[in-house]
């Protein structure tokens, strides 16, 4: 099991931009499918305090819902980076 979620719409070119990343540094996640509609996004509000994706929780370093697909990559490379 993995402490990673991602939370993200198909076709997100933002989301597209954390796996990426999260794919170059060999990591496992789990990946969660939010609704189109900014509206139906109670999940991601709830976790992160906005309705955007991509929305990262990293259960293992008290992560709880990063947003901004910049400082998610950003995030994953200083965290996990030099353990590769």
């Amino acid at each position: 099991m993995t402490d990673l979620t991602l939370y993200e719409v198909e076709g997100c070119p933002y989301c597209a931009k954390v796996k990426t990343k999260l794919a170059d540094l060999g990591l496992e996640y789990e990946s969660v499918m939010v609704p189109r509609s900014h509206g139906e996004r109670t999940e991601v509000e709830a976790i992160s305090g906005q309705t955007g994706v991509p929305v990262l929780v990293d259960e293992a370093n008290g992560i709880e819902g990063m947003a901004e697909s910049g400082d998610i990559v950003e995030y994953l490379d200083e965290t996990y980076g030099s353990a590769s």
